[in-house]
């Protein structure tokens, strides 16, 4: 089997669960990275799959999981995961990478060309003093220092932490929802809407951004905007359980 990239995945993104909520996500996340580490794959995998049962929208734990698919044989699957991971994250360069060799592997060779291609490009196209894939573990770095000071409740360091993350990689969309976050934690609602628009202009199917811009909407009192992209957020998936406790909050208020 040819190798498969282990460099610094992209970073999570996060909806709106309690400290509680990260903390218990965060440790399961850690232990399946521990898992992996000491190549217990079978083991990786039940973790990884469980944090996304309870978070399916984290690029990380996605690729993790094609990766633990990919090793223990399951290449079709591990496939998906991929495709997952790029979804939330266009520009994630490992993904693309070892969606390309899992590709390759499967005799799809047409379309594993086509995805080294893409992944060459965004080599390319990564700016700033460092190479994409060091960047992303420095962005990455400041992030989980962001998300250590937001769980400690230190909102202004945790602002700090994530936008010298995006200072370094603006394109890692998850990180701008977690600043945008805290900035509705902080009150600064109007500076938080306008990140959430940021991702919402390149990702319009990045459901945490939509609920949290209609969150923020709603706040600022402009209820018709806040319907409207939480309306949006259930026609993209119906099935989400915070979509339908929005709007029905929304309702509520009014009644």
């Amino acid at each position: 089997m040819s190798t498969l990239v282990l460099a610094a995945p992209a970073s999570t993104s996060w909806s709106r669960p309690s400290k509680q909520f990260e903390t218990d996500l965060r440790q399961q996340i850690q232990r399946g990275k521990e898992a992996f580490d000491r190549r217990e794959y079978a083991a990786a995998l039940a973790d990884f799959e469980e944090v996304l049962n309870r978070n399916p929208d984290l690029a990380d734990v996605r690729h993790f999981t094609g990766l633990c698919l990919s090793i223990l044989g399951h290449s079709e699957a591990a496939l998906i995961e991929f495709e997952h991971a790029i979804t939330i994250n266009p520009n994630y360069i490992e993904a693309h990478i070892n969606r390309a060799i899992t590709l390759n592997e499967v005799g799809r060779y047409d379309e594993a060309r086509d995805a080294f291609a893409r992944a060459a490009h965004l080599e390319t196209m990564s700016k700033g003093p460092y190479p994409a894939a060091a960047s992303a573990r420095i962005a990455n770095a400041h992030a989980a220092l962001g998300d250590l000071y937001r769980e400690a409740g230190a909102e202004q360091e945790a602002v700090e932490q994530y936008t010298r993350a995006l200072d370094i990689r603006p394109n890692f969309h998850d990180i701008r929802v977690r600043l945008a976050e805290v900035l509705l934690q902080m009150q600064q609602t109007a500076t938080a809407a306008a990140e959430l628009r940021k991702v919402l202009d390149i990702n319009a199917h990045f459901i945490p951004a939509r609920l949290d811009l209609g969150l923020a909407y709603f706040r600022l009192g402009d209820r018709a905007a806040a319907e409207l992209e939480w309306n949006v957020a259930r026609e993209q998936d119906p099935d989400n359980a915070q979509v339908r406790a929005y709007l029905a909050m929304l309702e509520k208020h009014q009644a």
